[in-house]
């Protein structure tokens, strides 16, 4: 059965544009030129991805993840010409799994939608115990991260992450010391190769430092190092 795709998106070239060439990849596609026809589409039918423009008319596209976050889970690719909205919609809590800057090309945004409808099929393959669980709970340097419930506590009080930003967590602390590249992350974490976009991995790290270190602008734990990639360093 073909995945099913909303477009939400206030440019009737653009909208146009993916409709014919998505179409041609197989897709089934529907659209909507503001927010709240969004959303009425997708609380009146079923989609496996949905692609949102975060500067809309009526409701814009962050109001619109939000929304949709309070009742599913389903993969949201957000568009975007500003990298603040990007930072919010994806560091904030907002919901959004992914993102491409305008301009883009064909080619990207349908790599980057294949990638999200995977990883979302395999999240549920794991779910549905069709794939061997990695260990959930995980404990290092007073940090107790619940994989399963996105759940993170230290000593005993809970911290409000992300999906993405608990489980970028969880794979440093199964690996402590261990030096992780950007691409590494993006593959452990999205199930996909890396496109070479660092927006994303940057945005996480920076808000998972804000949320975990006392310092976040002299991390003790989160490290970087410059040119390899990011480590988490167990403290003495």
């Amino acid at each position: 059965m073909p995945h099913k795709i909303l477009l939400i998106e206030d440019d009737a070239s653009i909208i146009d544009m993916l409709t014919g060439y998505l179409t041609k990849e197989g897709y089934v596609i529907r659209s909507a030129g503001d927010g709240e026809d969004g959303l009425a589409l997708f609380r009146n039918e079923n989609f496996d991805l949905l692609v949102v423009d975060l500067m809309m008319p009526k409701l814009d596209g962050m109001e619109v993840i939000k929304r949709v976050r309070e009742t599913s889970s389903v993969p949201i690719l957000i568009m975007s010409a500003k990298d603040n909205d990007v930072d919010k919609a994806i560091g904030l809590g907002f919901g959004a799994d992914d993102y491409i800057a305008k301009p883009f090309s064909l080619i990207e945004i349908t790599a980057r939608i294949k990638a999200a409808i995977r990883r979302a099929t395999l999240y549920a393959r794991r779910e549905s115990g069709e794939q061997e669980k990695l260990e959930s709970v995980v404990h290092l340097n007073g940090l107790t991260v619940d994989l399963d419930n996105y759940r993170v506590h230290r000593n005993g009080e809970e911290i409000k992450l992300t999906a993405k930003e608990a489980e970028i967590l969880g794979l440093f602390l199964r690996n402590p010391n261990r030096v992780f590249t950007k691409a590494q992350i993006y593959g452990f974490i999205w199930n996909d190769d890396y496109l070479g976009d660092e927006n994303v991995i940057n945005v996480h790290i920076r808000r998972l430092r804000e949320k975990i270190e006392q310092d976040p602008s002299e991390p003790r734990y989160l490290q970087t190092l410059w040119g390899i990639g990011y480590r988490w360093t167990v403290a003495e």
